[in-house]
This record gives structure tokens, C-alpha cells and sequence, in this order.
């Protein structure tokens, strides 16, 4: 197992090209089942009283990843990682800023300087494209499934033996996490000013029709006897040279003493899996036509739906380019798969709300932990499976040694975005902070949405059906569902279903080697249900 050694406060970087880090051996348990022993969860005092004239402190979102990152040691105050524009972009952060006492202060300073990360990713040469897709990323988001990426990083690497030694090589290797893999310039047009700087007039003239560059027509023509190559013409352009990229600190690994260093393709797939998640918010914003967002100005409020919608996909898109460069086909199937789970889930819940069950089955409530695993847990399970694969677990060309992570990970991932969400429904039934997370008490209700909480109270009271039926849509429905889940147990079972979730989650996670960044995942699963006071 690797050794967790005493740290060392002098280290002159935190921030480097990979080195060669010790590999850590850890035979794969015994049990690897998911139907582990749950931990038991204490609920807080009072923990389903809801006081009709009180409010929250915070959000579901906001409450849920304030409480994620109480697991982590803040940065010193003296000096910011977060950047919000290009111009800090390409800067690379003073080593000061990593507790040299604390294995998990890079992961900290790294979720502060994720908005850099961001907007170097998703610069565009048309200014209205670039001021909306990075809208969201504006606000100060916690972050919670990019922190989930990184911790699961540095409580893994290591574990794949050759396959890690071989995913360390492939990063020292690499010159930047932005190269591109179409060696041909001027065939992605896919010009980034925070990566390649300003596009330089004239570079790409698109009212000339495209030719084979000469150099390739002419030795095609020699081998194949034709002749010369007259194919190009006279007047066939130079071939195009690629884009310049520009310095950036996130072409490097995260290091501290004692502890595996997180490549910079997992720092990639953090930035990747806040990519998806926020082009899901344009998309659900314009579909829920929600007027605000985390307290501010909605996009769709702000700039409309149809930009909306293309800067959703344009997110979508560069995410999908970032994916590809990452080098694992294996990753790309993962988060590929995610988004076609996104709008799957969305589909469920319009086909929920137009023909909802007439009355409470084991169907009706499977499909809604469905579609809760679609559009919440899916990124959190399979990002989290992905950045193991990452760091060299299952590595089937040297062995296939860490393949029992990926499940551990995976299935960490899944029960915990399944309870992170059953919670966020059953906050839903309590008093809200309208300037964060969700607008008002009962925002899902209505839209037409009967969550656990509801789906448990019908069992209790049949006049829960004829509401849910019309979508809540007649004055006094949403109270009066409000009032019938008071009256039953829904909110309590939800709480319940959560703390089953949340157990099978840290059983999971239990099965790593012992590190500070597992202890943060451990915590994790407590502070999600913690969420319900």
C-alpha cells in the first residue's frame, strides 16, 4: 500500500510535470457487493420539523455542496485561485496557496480556480456566444461533482499498479491537455481565443472552396502515376497551420508530499462533468421557464431561450472535444452516455406529468428513482467511474489490476447522487430561501412534479391522485399536497430512503485504502442527508 508519508513544508511546487509517484497495492475486498451493510446516519434533532413562517439558511444545492466542502481545509485568504477572466487564465497559481500540512488543500485551491479552468474551455470568437455560455460559471457555485472527481483522484490513484506507471508516462508525455488530435489545420474551425489567442484575419477564407493542400496532392499523384498533381491548381491555398495554444496551467499535475499526484486529465474531467451539469441548467431553465437561477437572473430571463439552448449545446459541444482529447475511449462512452441519459430523464419527467399513474404502484415509484438516476445520479456515477479509469485502474492492456475500483467508484457515485437528490425533493416540503436553489415552497409541485414525499403520501391519502392527475394545477393544489404529506410519513420515508442511499455509498467507499480524501467522501454521505433540518 502506499506509504502516506510525513509531509514536507518546504516542497518548492505544488503545481508540476508528473513524476513518478510510488504505486499503491490494495488487494480488491473480499465483498464487493452493493447490498453491504448500511452505516447507520444520525438525523439531527428535529430533523423533518419545518416551522411554516422560518426559511432555510441555504438552498437544497447550495445547502448540500456548502456542506460537501466543510469537508475540505479553506485556502489561506491571502491569495485567490479564482479567475473571471482570460487574462488570468493561462496564469499559474503560487504554490503558497497549497497547505503544505493538508493532502486535500490542492483539491481546495483547484475547486477555486475551476472558473478559469471554465472559461479557457469555452472561449469563442463570437462575443455573444462567449458572454452566454459562460453565464452560469459567473455565479460562485460550489461545485459538487467536480470536487467529486478530484477527491476520488487522489483516493485512488495508485491503485492501478502498471496501469497508473503507464497513465503517469502518457502524461508526462503529453505536451498540453489541449492538443488536438486532427493534425490537418484549418479542418476543426473551432477557433478558442483563450487557448489559441486571437484568430488571426484572414486565416480561414471560407468563400474559396476547400482544396487538398499541395504537398499531399502532389505525393498522392506520384504514387498513383497521374502526373503532376494538377488536381490543386495554381491557385491552391498554403496548408493551413494549427492554432498556437496558448501556456496554461492545467497541462500540469496536482502534487503534494506523501500523496498520488491528480493528472491533468482528471483536472480536465472535473472542468467536463461542470460542463454537462450547467448545459443541463440552460436546457432545464428554458423547459421549466424558470426566471431565475441561484438567486439571479435566469439565462432564458436574460438573453432568451433560443441562446439559451445553443449555448447549452455549445457546452455541450466543447465538453464532448475535451472528452476526446483525454485519451480513453472507455471515458468517452461513459460521459457520452451521460448526456443521453440527461435527456432521457427529461423525457420521463414530461411523459410523468402528461400520463401519470392513476394510482401508487411499484412501477410508478421505480420509474421515479429512473429518472432521478438519469438526470442526477447518472454524471455523478459514471464521472466518478471515469476519472479511476483515468488514473490507470482497469487498465486492460497491462493487466487489468484496480478493476474492482471502477465498481467502488461507480457505485459510490450512484447512491450518493440518489440520495443528494431524494433530499433535494424533500426539502422541496420545507420553508425555502427564495433567493437561492429553488424559487418557492413547493417549486416542484408546481411544475406539475409528484416527487417521493408525494408518492409516499398517496399510499396514505387516495386524494393525493386527482392532484397529481391535473399537475397541481387548480388554486390550493400545491397546498393542499403540502398538507397531505404533513400529514403521512412521505417525508420521513424519502429521509429514510436517502439515509439507505447515502449508507450503501460510504460502505463502498470504506473499501478504499485509508487517505484523508476517503475520509471526505465518507463525509460526503453524511452532510447530504444532514441537509434536512
Amino acid at each position: 500500500m502506499f506509504a502516506r508519508s510525513a509531509r514536507s513544508a518546504n516542497r518548492a511546487s505544488s503545481l508540476r510535470r508528473p513524476a513518478t509517484n510510488p504505486v499503491r497495492h490494495a488487494m480488491p475486498p473480499r465483498h464487493l457487493s452493493t447490498n453491504a451493510p448500511s452505516r447507520t446516519i444520525t438525523p439531527s434533532a428535529g430533523a423533518l420539523t419545518a416551522t411554516t413562517g422560518a426559511k432555510r439558511n441555504q438552498s437544497a444545492w447550495a445547502a448540500a455542496t456548502e456542506s460537501a466542502h466543510s469537508v475540505l481545509t479553506p485556502p489561506p485568504s491571502s491569495s485567490s485561485a479564482t479567475a473571471s477572466s482570460s487574462s488570468s487564465s493561462s496564469s499559474i497559481p503560487n504554490s503558497l496557496d497549497m497547505d503544505a500540512s493538508d493532502p486535500l488543500s490542492v483539491i481546495n485551491a483547484e475547486i477555486g480556480n475551476l472558473k478559469s479552468s471554465l472559461f479557457r474551455m469555452l472561449g469563442s470568437s463570437s462575443s455573444t456566444l462567449d458572454t452566454v455560455a459562460k453565464y452560469y460559471f459567473q455565479a460562485e457555485g460550489k461545485h459538487l461533482r467536480p470536487l467529486l472527481v478530484l477527491l476520488l483522484s487522489q483516493a485512488t490513484n495508485g491503485l492501478g499498479g502498471k496501469g497508473w506507471e503507464l497513465a503517469q508516462m502518457e502524461a508526462a508525455r503529453r505536451k498540453s491537455i489541449d492538443d488536438s488530435l486532427t493534425a490537418q489545420g484549418g479542418v476543426l474551425n473551432d477557433w478558442n481565443p483563450e487557448v489559441n489567442g486571437k484568430e488571426t484575419k484572414g486565416a480561414q477564407v471560407f468563400a474559396d472552396p476547400f482544396r487538398i493542400p499541395p504537398s499531399f496532392s502532389s505525393s498522392t499523384s506520384t504514387s498513383s502515376g497521374s502526373g503532376s498533381g494538377s488536381r490543386s491548381g495554381s491557385s491552391s491555398p498554403l496548408q493551413t497551420p494549427l492554432p498556437p495554444l496558448q501556456p496554461s496551467q492545467f497541462d500540469l499535475s496536482l502534487e503534494h508530499p506523501g500523496e498520488p499526484s491528480i493528472l491533468p486529465t482528471q483536472r480536465r474531467l472535473a472542468s467536463i462533468t461542470e460542463m454537462i451539469h450547467v448545459a443541463s441548467l440552460l436546457h432545464d431553465d428554458v423547459i421549466d421557464a424558470s426566471s431565475l437561477r441561484r438567486g439571479e437572473p435566469s439565462a432564458p430571463s436574460t438573453f432568451g431561450n433560443k441562446l439559451s439552448i445553443l449555448s447549452g449545446d455549445f457546452l455541450l459541444g466543447r465538453a464532448s472535444v475535451a472528452l476526446a482529447r483525454l485519451g480513453s475511449q472507455e471515458v468517452v462512452e461513459l460521459l457520452a452516455t451521460v448526456i443521453a441519459n440527461l435527456v432521457e430523464g427529461e423525457v420521463m419527467q414530461l411523459r410523468a406529468t402528461s400520463e401519470p399513474e392513476t394510482e401508487p404502484t411499484a412501477k410508478g415509484f421505480e420509474d421515479y428513482m429512473r429518472k432521478t438516476y438519469l438526470k442526477t445520479a447518472s454524471l455523478m456515477a459514471k464521472s466518478a467511474r471515469a476519472a479511476v479509469i483515468l488514473g490507470g485502474c482497469g487498465n486492460t492492456g497491462v493487466g487489468s489490476e484496480g478493476e474492482w475500483v471502477k465498481d467502488v467508484a461507480y457505485g459510490y457515485g450512484r447512491n450518493l447522487g440518489i440520495a443528494f437528490q431524494l433530499i433535494d425533493d424533500a426539502l422541496d416540503f420545507l420553508p425555502p430561501d427564495p433567493s437561492l436553489g429553488k424559487p418557492s415552497l413547493g417549486a416542484d409541485l408546481r411544475l406539475g412534479l409528484a416527487t417521493a414525499p408525494a408518492l409516499f403520501a398517496w399510499e396514505k391519502h387516495p386524494e393525493m391522485g386527482p392532484l397529481i392527475l391535473r399537475k397541481f394545477t387548480e388554486p390550493g393544489d400545491v397546498e393542499l399536497a403540502r398538507n397531505l404529506v404533513a400529514d403521512s410519513d412521505g417525508l420521513e420515508r424519502t429521509v429514510e430512503l436517502a439515509r439507505k442511499f447515502a449508507g450503501e455509498a460510504r460502505a463502498l467507499v470504506e473499501l478504499l485504502p485509508e487517505s484523508k480524501a476517503r475520509d471526505a467522501l465518507v463525509g460526503l454521505t453524511l452532510k447530504v442527508v444532514d441537509r434536512v433540518k
